[in-house]
């Protein structure tokens, strides 16, 4: 009898062409949702009979409630090898596989920078003044050149992110917990986290969220922030206090934030950063690009079929 796999927060519509699932052949019957799930009983109700799941990134969490409510799942898969929102003590307790992907640095950085540029030349205003026949040239851009770019983080990403900055001729400088010199190649140290929110003209998020990191960047350190510097976040909401931000950017403390992620998502409709003038937001398009997706549903399909043939591979 085939297995039942669904495939969760396909927003898209691109699972199903992002890789060949007929190599599954009979052993699996796919169900595609389209659209999120709000809440723990509609995951559960529409995950009940099924004995494989396929997630998105952290899209929908799995906590140890939602996989208790699923005796019949065996495997879940998600995008990446890393998914905070996946309980594995608890899914290794239930019985439950766990496996990932390789996921791709470049694409998060990419977006970075499309962020800065976007806020830094006012693209979003100026383009919708020109579909509107509006003023000529209404803003007055930032220049890069010569600024600082502080990254909080330098990871891989992080690395990626600081080699346009220099590019652009701009100042590297980084700072994160565990961060030593030997490990700034390419960057200035921070001396601390504040002295990294004072000196930056942007500020780029790119850490892990952890119990260490969870609302780090709160209204102290905003409060540090030159009024003319930019933050830009595309790794983890929770790395900043939201009501925080929220408060900086109504007050004009900061002179914009360019947002990828956010404590709910799908963002609600009333929430403030879809209407600050000074924020451009997008929803969490970070890792979304066809290069990624290739990678992602092809190996979610090796993934599948490695455990039907009782050999799991890339297991978290």
């Amino acid at each position: 009898m085939a297995k039942k796999c669904v495939v969760l927060d396909d927003y898209q519509g691109v699972a199903l062409s992002s890789a060949d699932w007929s190599v599954l052949g009979d052993d699996v019957e796919l169900v595609v949702f389209d659209r999120h799930l709000e809440g723990e009983d509609a995951v559960a109700d529409a995950l009940a009979d099924a004995e494989i799941v396929v997630i998105m990134r952290e899209r929908t969490p799995f906590p140890a409630s939602l996989l208790a409510r699923l005796p019949k799942l065996e495997l879940l898969v998600t995008s990446g090898m890393r998914n905070g929102s996946v309980d594995l003590v608890a899914a290794q307790r239930q019985g439950v596989t766990v496996c990932g992907t390789a996921s791709t640095s470049t694409a998060p950085g990419e977006l970075t920078w499309a962020l800065i540029l976007g806020l830094a030349r006012h693209l979003v205003t100026e383009n919708a003044g020109m579909r509107a026949n509006g003023p000529w040239q209404r803003t007055v851009g930032t220049d890069l050149a010569g600024r600082t770019l502080g990254l909080l983080g330098y990871g891989k990403i992080g690395q990626k992110v600081a080699a346009v900055g220099r590019g652009f001729d701009m100042d590297v400088v980084a700072w994160s917990p565990n961060l030593t010199e030997d490990r700034t190649v390419g960057a200035r140290l921070a001396g601390s986290l504040h002295e990294l929110a004072e000196v930056s003209d942007v500020l780029s998020i790119h850490l892990v969220l952890a119990g260490s990191t969870r609302g780090l960047v709160g209204a102290d350190v905003l409060g540090r922030m030159k009024r003319s510097a930019l933050l830009i976040n595309t790794s983890r909401a929770g790395v900043v206090d939201q009501d925080a931000l929220i408060a900086a950017l109504r007050d004009e403390r900061i002179a914009g934030a360019g947002l990828d992620v956010f404590d709910t998502e799908p963002l609600p409709a009333d929430h403030p950063f879809r209407t600050l003038p000074n924020v451009l937001a997008t929803p969490h398009l970070g890792y979304v690009t066809r290069g990624n997706y290739t990678t992602y549903f092809g190996q979610i399909v090796e993934d599948i079929a490695a455990f039907l043939a009782g050999q799991p591979i890339r297991t978290l």
